[in-house]
């Protein structure tokens, strides 16, 4: 079965039961809220986990999932160039939210994870912030902090990675979730033929 590129939120609801769907987001974000049934697999892990998306890939198309679609675009690329089909799920958890679908939290969890777009945003805004303040309080040569937080998100956006996101993906409250990471990915029973 072929999956397309891209899948539109209603079209993957609707073949939802027919798909391996693995988010790439941070535990701590997994675990404010993915798609029912979902894996997580962070984008920095992705690599390590080929051989097992590949035999899972074997037996249900994968459906790649992010916040917003950015880092299942770079997931589904990295894939790609290790011979891995994958589709990404167009909006991302957002897009899935604001159709109305359910999301599944892990039991007693009551800690949320801001959404890493909204943590590189109010970061980057931070250091800004301090870098001008420190130029006109401190030393002209402070805001050469915000200088380089800009130049930063301008190499970002051109090449769409965010060396920002990487670093605060690997703080440990992005790292831990307070409930498992989801069921493992599916693998073929003794009767079903491998191909």
């Amino acid at each position: 079965m072929t999956v397309s590129a891209a899948l539109s939120v209603s079209e993957a609801f609707s073949r939802r039961h027919e798909l391996t769907v693995v988010d790439v987001r941070t535990p701590g974000e997994f675990a404010s809220g993915h798609l029912p049934d979902a894996v997580n697999i962070p984008l920095d892990r992705i690599g390590r986990a080929l051989p097992d998306l590949r035999e899972s890939a074997e037996h249900k198309p994968l459906l790649v999932v992010c916040a917003s679609g950015a880092r299942a675009e770079n997931a589904a690329a990295t894939l790609a160039s290790h011979g891995v089909d994958a589709s990404i799920l167009t909006g991302g958890t957002t897009a899935w939210a604001a159709a109305g679908h359910p999301l599944d939290h892990p039991e007693g969890h009551l800690r949320t994870v801001w959404a890493m777009e909204r943590q590189v945003r109010f970061t980057a805004g931070s250091v800004v912030l301090l870098g001008l303040a420190l130029g006109f309080l401190v030393h002209p040569a402070f805001l050469l902090l915000s200088a380089g937080i800009a130049a930063g998100l301008v190499f970002s956006a051109l090449t769409n990675t965010c060396g920002m996101a990487v670093v605060l993906g690997r703080l440990p409250f992005n790292r831990r979730g307070t409930a498992p990471a989801g069921p493992s990915l599916p693998s073929a029973s003794p009767e079903e033929p491998r191909g």
